[in-house]
This record gives C-alpha cells, sequence and structure tokens, in this order.
C-alpha cells in the first residue's frame, strides 16, 4: 500500500459537515474581508455583484469539485496526485510530482505571508478586548501611527495606506504576535486533520457566521446604515459594459473560492470515498459568498453611519479606516470592533492552518516525517521566513498570488481535464453521488475552467493582481 493511501487511512474528515466547515475555513479568508466590501463599493454595488455571483457558480461547478475529487483519487497532495495523473497517462509519475510541486510552494508562500497578517490581527484582537483600540478615539495620527511606524500627521487615507503598508507594524512587537499566529497554528495541526483542523473550524466557522450576523444586524439598525444598503442595491446597467468589472469580479472569485490546486486538492485527500462532491463545492462556495456578503453588509452600511467613504481596500480597511469607524460609534462601537476582530481572527485561522496543511502533507508523503515532525518543520521554516518578510509582506503577497497560485490551478486543471482520461476523471468526480453529473461537465471544465485560469494568470500579471 503506496505511502498516500496510508496517511488518508490513517487521518482525515470524520464526517462531511467537518470537511464542508474546513473548507469554507479555507476559503474564507481576508480577500472576503477587506477586499470585497471595497470592490462592491468601488464598482457599484450589484454591478459588481452580478458578474461575481456568475463566476462563483462557474468556478464553484467546475474548479471546486475538480480539486476535490482529484484530491480523493489521488489519495494525497498535489504532488502526489499530479503525479498518479501523469502515471496513469504517460507512465511517468516524475513529471507530474515535479509540476505538483509548484502548488506546494505556493501554499508554503501564502502560509508564510499569512503568518505576518495574522499577527496584525492577533494583535488589533488583543487591543478590541482590553480597550486599546477604542481609546485612540477618531485620531486619524493615532490609528494610521500604530498600524504604520510614525506615519506622518497629514497623510490621509488614500496615498497614505500606501505609506503605512510599506513600514507598517514590523517592530519587535509585532514579531512577537507572528510567533503567536505561528504557534496557535501549529498547535491546532498537531492534533490532526479529524482532532485538530476539523474540530476546529467546526467551532470557528459557524462562530464566524454567528459573529458577522449579529453585526450585520446591529449595524442595519444604526442612523445612515440604509445609505450604505441602497448604495449596495444599486445597479449601472453601463457598467456592465465595463471589462474591468468582469475581470476584477472573476479575480475576486476565483481567489475567493482558493482554488490554486493546494488546500483543496489535500483536503479532498482525507476525504471519505462516501462523501458527495458536487454537493460539498456547493456548500462551500455558498458559504463562502455569504461570508463576503455578510462583510459587505457590516462594512458598507458601518462606514455609511459615519459618512465615510469606502477608498482603500486591504490591510488600511481593516486596521485604519475601521478602527476610525468604529470608534466614532460611541461606547457601541467598541464591541462591534471585540466582534469584528475576533471573526476575523477565526476566519484567519481557519485559513492558515489549511495553507500550512499542503506543505506539511508533502512532508509526510515523500519524506515519511511523522504528523508532528513535518508540521513543526513547514511552521518553524514558515516563521522564520515570515519575520525576515515583514517589510516586504505585501511584494510577497502579490508574488504569489499573481503568479504561483493561479499557475497552480491551471495544472491543476490540465491534470485533471486534459491529462487523465474521461472515464477517470468523471468516476473521480461521481463517487459517492446519488446523481451522476452530466456530460457538461468534463467539456466545460476542460474548455471553460482551464482558460480561465490562464485568464486569471494573464491579467493578474497585467493588472498587478486581480484578486
Amino acid at each position: 500500500m503506496s505511502n498516500e493511501k496510508t496517511l488518508q487511512k490513517q487521518d482525515g474528515f470524520q464526517s462531511k459537515w467537518g470537511f464542508i466547515m474546513a473548507c469554507i475555513g479555507s476559503a474564507v479568508g481576508m480577500a472576503n474581508i477587506w477586499r470585497f466590501p471595497y470592490m462592491v463599493a468601488s464598482y457599484g454595488g450589484l454591478t459588481f455583484l452580478l458578474p461575481y455571483f456568475i463566476f462563483v457558480v462557474v468556478i464553484g461547478s467546475s474548479g471546486v469539485m475538480e480539486e476535490f475529487a482529484l484530491g480523493r483519487w489521488g489519495g494525497a497532495g498535489p504532488v502526489g496526485s499530479f503525479g498518479k495523473a501523469t502515471a496513469e497517462r504517460t507512465g511517468n509519475r516524475r513529471i507530474g510530482e515535479i509540476i505538483g510541486a509548484f502548488p506546494v510552494i505556493g501554499s508554503m508562500g501564502l502560509a508564510i505571508g499569512y503568518s505576518v497578517v495574522m499577527g496584525w490581527i492577533f494583535k488589533y484582537t488583543k487591543m478590541s478586548l482590553t480597550g486599546e483600540l477604542f481609546a485612540m478615539g477618531q485620531d486619524m495620527s493615532i490609528i494610521g501611527g500604530t498600524f504604520g511606524a510614525a506615519a506622518p500627521e497629514t497623510e490621509t487615507l488614500g496615498d497614505g495606506i500606501r505609506f503605512m503598508l510599506d513600514g507598517g507594524l514590523f517592530s519587535v512587537g509585532n514579531s512577537m504576535w507572528v510567533i503567536v499566529a505561528v504557534v496557535v497554528s501549529a498547535l491546532i495541526m498537531y492534533l490532526g486533520v479529524a482532532g485538530g483542523i476539523e474540530k476546529s473550524c467546526k467551532i470557528m466557522i459557524p462562530a464566524l457566521f454567528f459573529l458577522f450576523i449579529a453585526l450585520a444586524v446591529y449595524i442595519a439598525f444604526l442612523p445612515g446604515a440604509m445609505d450604505g444598503y441602497r448604495y449596495i442595491f444599486s445597479l449601472d446597467p453601463a457598467g456592465l459594459l465595463n471589462w474591468e468589472v468582469w475581470i476584477y469580479a472573476f479575480g475576486q472569485a476565483f481567489f475567493s473560492l482558493s482554488v490554486a490546486g493546494n488546500g483543496s486538492v489535500i483536503y479532498g485527500s482525507y476525504l471519505g470515498k462516501d462523501v458527495e462532491i458536487s454537493s460539498s463545492a456547493r456548500n462551500v462556495a455558498v458559504f463562502d459568498t455569504c461570508a463576503a456578503l455578510l462583510a459587505m453588509c457590516v462594512i458598507i452600511p458601518a462606514m455609511a453611519t459615519t459618512g465615510s467613504e469606502l477608498t482603500t481596500a486591504g490591510p488600511g480597511l481593516m486596521f485604519v479606516a475601521l478602527p476610525n469607524v468604529f470608534n466614532g460609534m460611541g461606547l457601541a462601537g467598541r464591541f462591534i470592533g471585540i466582534f469584528f476582530f475576533i471573526a476575523v481572527l477565526f476566519a484567519g485561522v481557519s485559513s492558515i492552518i489549511n495553507l500550512y496543511e499542503t506543505p506539511a502533507a508533502f512532508f509526510q508523503e515523500k519524506l515519511h516525517l511523522g504528523r508532528i515532525p513535518a508540521v513543526t518543520v513547514v511552521h518553524v521554516a514558515g516563521l522564520i521566513v515570515a519575520l525576515l518578510i515583514q517589510p516586504w509582506t505585501s511584494q510577497w503577497m502579490d508574488m504569489v498570488s499573481i503568479y504561483i497560485c493561479p499557475f497552480g490551478a491551471m495544472m491543476a486543471g490540465i491534470m485533471f481535464f486534459w491529462v487523465l482520461k474521461k472515464e477517470t476523471a468523471m468516476d473521480a468526480v461521481n463517487l459517492g453521488s446519488s446523481k451522476q453529473l452530466g456530460p457538461w461537465f468534463y467539456p466545460f471544465g476542460k474548455f471553460i475552467y482551464v482558460p480561465l485560469c490562464l485568464i486569471c494568470l494573464y491579467f493578474g500579471a497585467k493588472l498587478g493582481g486581480i484578486g
């Protein structure tokens, strides 16, 4: 019996619900929270949402299903599954394993960048709980300076955010919080797939949704919130003719659903043969979209209550603009900030454990390391690099997400839809299903999804990132 199959037999998801919660956790990340609301605000509410919904359906019904099925069929992460695919077609396993190394590198690269981001989140969660964040009031020199190492008082939330990102939070104090983030990830993963990842996600993901729903309901009744909702549900038909709307909506859906040939593949390898791939992928796409919509329904109306404009995305939105808005809501704003950053913390932790899982599984599969040594190796290496790249976190994340992730997604799609025989691919995706997928699935993935991955790679490089 191969090592990959032994690994899967020893540890894996114990329930379909646990698998779905873990996959939702891997998909719901910072893109849902600090980018999606900004994109909706920038491109006109429903004018952006309609194309986004279309691409969620397209990617959810092709790429997400394909990666789950490929991992379960291969019984391993991208290296083992890609190798098995090329071995079936050509008899040469080595070439597939070499190609499969790229998604593993991509997952490790994102995990490293995410470790820095999680350091910020842990720090701000602590500050919200202790009242430090609320005590800053609406003094932008203090709020901005906290995030961005002595940001000049004259800087504004536009050009100023870029300055803050280039300098921000790269002190010894923040390094301590990066260490905390990596240690938390390692501790969860030490407990295994079922005992650590599945159990933690069963707690964190429902809690995340509860917190966001509570925030959205509360903010909806604040004076001025309806202005935000009116904007969300506005539609500019002429805007639908703008190619940028479609490209950025596609990029948002692509990266939000975490198709990169790594995390979904490795989670699929832990999946039982009785689980229906199509319904699981549909649930992941639906809940991931709901999380993004909830974040939108918190952030846009919240900013409308104070007359603030959503003029920045990324860390600047979460760590500068939103604390300013929450602090302007009086005492209630302090509790809103606590709820918000705890929810963000759950989203981040559930994502980072998925990112570290792929390289950890690689060391288990190929070097035959035990679970604890493999998890230790990737987290120690990740921590060292994360501490070193703090001043260049933005550039690091751009490099990985613009080039390596779309390439990994495209290679996974090619392995499943072009390298595997059609009968093998369809059997893999239909395994455990009470209702077989129609004949549309294979050509749709082959001629629509795989080219879309190439489009993502091209426009991401051309525009400096689209998701």
